[in-house]
């Protein structure tokens, strides 16, 4: 069985969604930040990114990562990639052409957006207001965040997903990127196509399945 490392409360969250699309099983080892933890190493510690248990398995110390047949992947688009072809079916690849533009959209959700929209979730995700230096990165990452999304709203507008006119693995990690920056209500509302996409992509039971699994887990 397919083992997932790490809580949703992570980018484990993507590889999770992507298992509740496809209807496949998992074991999930709930690996916390050793961020999070005040003493990570600590003899009572959870099991978090700096227990050698897990170094042993994954040097970089870093979640997700995941055991499938033999094989330790880490990096979650490379996870979900890997799964969404191995498992086939609407959300794979249907030709090279297809694989090819799904990593397209993956690595720019991961290189263009990612960094800022990362940044206005943590300094803005919850509608707090920002003073001195906080301002100033908030207002830069919007800023920079535009050409980016303006590129994925003219691509939704004109074809509905990133990829192949239906929800692929594609769509899942586009969204869960751009999901960091929803909270921006200034960026967004400039974005019509992404708004509704992200909504629809929201909407879809597997990620519900997958929110409620993360709401659960302590903050």
């Amino acid at each position: 069985m397919l083992t997932i490392h790490g809580v949703a409360r992570s980018r484990a969250s993507r590889i999770i969604w992507l298992c509740h699309e496809l209807d496949l099983p998992f074991r999930q080892v709930p690996v916390i930040q050793a961020y999070r933890l005040p003493f990570p190493d600590a003899p009572d510690a959870a099991l978090n990114t700096a227990s050698p248990s897990f170094l042993a398995l994954s040097p970089a110390g870093g979640i997700p990562v995941i055991e499938d047949d033999g094989l330790v992947l880490s990096e979650s688009l490379a996870c979900t990639l890997y799964l969404a072809r191995k498992h086939g079916g609407d959300l794979a690849p249907r030709d090279a052409a297809e694989d090819a533009l799904m990593m397209q959209w993956s690595f720019y959700g991961a290189t263009a957006v990612e960094p800022d929209a990362l940044t206005l979730m943590v300094l803005h995700g919850r509608g707090q207001a920002q003073s001195g230096e906080d301002a100033a990165l908030v207002a830069g990452a919007a800023e920079r965040l535009v050409r980016p999304m303006k590129v994925i709203d003219d691509h939704l507008a004109a074809h509905g997903h990133p990829v192949g006119g239906r929800f692929t693995v594609a769509d899942l990690n586009l969204a869960e990127v751009v999901r960091y920056a929803q909270g921006y209500g200034a960026l967004m509302e400039q974005f019509p196509a992404v708004q509704a996409w992200l909504a629809d992509c929201h909407a879809r039971p597997a990620f519900q399945r997958m929110w409620q699994a993360r709401l659960a887990e302590p903050e």
